[in-house]
């Protein structure tokens, strides 16, 4: 049997390799981190923090719309991901235990609609939500975001419920539950990896979005988080201590989520690669 373990030359390269690639990935957030504690003026400064402040902290929260940003994404984000889990997981499973006409038509669509990018889909989104008067109103946001996630959620949710035997729907109707009650109380407590990472997915997705929070929200009261960013640097200012301070704020969140449904993430996006 042939011998598979590494020789030393190997193992230094490969361990420095891992070395040097976890550098390069936790520089950014790092240097994000500590320029956020710097004093006003000094965020190119390559000196040690020296005097370390939460100015930028207490100016982003006291003298800028970054509470009324915070609570905008906040309701834009749970609405969107409510509705995105219940539809892509009601979508999912009835493609993957029903069968219908127009099944297959329906899934080319879902998977179609993923290969648009945004800079082609702004512009008619944009004018459908004109004419609907939308504009700078959160419902604009939810649909456009549900549109973006929805599909790949339902494709994936169609994955993990084809690994659930079919015989559990079956025993309980026989106990006299509805196609929805058995979807509901059997099936989705056995789903939960596959939901979490479809809510993961759908929160990131509204979360950290710009470019249509950009385009379809106008005054700094109306802004999402992603877009109040921006406001911080531009052609006309340049406040490097605010605009990392508030975007650590923006990140810690999404950080606790992911902290909160890591133990579901590979589970539920792997569990469609096989069928029991």
């Amino acid at each position: 049997m042939r011998d598979r373990r590494r020789g030393p030359l190997a193992s230094i390269g490969l361990h420095t390799t891992l070395i040097l690639a976890s550098a390069i990935a936790v520089f950014p957030p790092l240097w994000l981190l500590v320029t956020s504690f710097k004093p006003k003026g000094e965020a190119f400064s390559t000196d040690a923090l020296k005097d370390p402040t939460l100015g930028n902290y207490g100016h982003v929260l006291g003298d800028t719309e970054f509470p009324t940003w915070f609570g905008n994404s906040l309701l834009i984000v749970g609405v969107t991901t409510v509705l995105g889990v219940f539809v892509a997981a009601t979508t999912g499973y009835a493609v993957s235990r029903f069968r219908f006409p127009g099944m297959r038509p329906l899934m080319w669509l879902l998977l179609v609609t993923q290969m648009f990018p945004v800079a082609v889909l702004i512009v008619p989104l944009y004018t459908i939500m004109s004419t609907l008067g939308w504009l700078n109103q959160p419902i604009s946001l939810i649909v456009t975001y549900l549109t973006v996630a929805v599909p790949f959620c339902a494709w994936m949710m169609k994955g993990y419920f084809d690994t659930i035997p079919a015989e559990i729907d079956e025993s309980g109707r026989v106990d006299g539950l509805t196609p929805f009650g058995a979807f509901w109380r059997l099936v989705v407590p056995l789903a939960k990896p596959g939901i979490a990472v479809t809510a993961f997915y759908t929160f990131i997705t509204a979360w950290a979005e710009v470019a249509y929070a950009s385009a379809f929200m106008t005054g700094e009261e109306n802004l999402t988080l992603a877009a109040g960013l921006q406001t911080f640097v531009n052609q006309y200012t340049s406040d490097w201590g605010a605009m990392t301070a508030a975007a650590v704020m923006i990140a810690t969140p999404a950080a606790l989520v992911f902290a909160w449904v890591q133990r579901h993430l590979v589970a539920g996006l792997t569990a469609g690669a096989t069928k029991s």
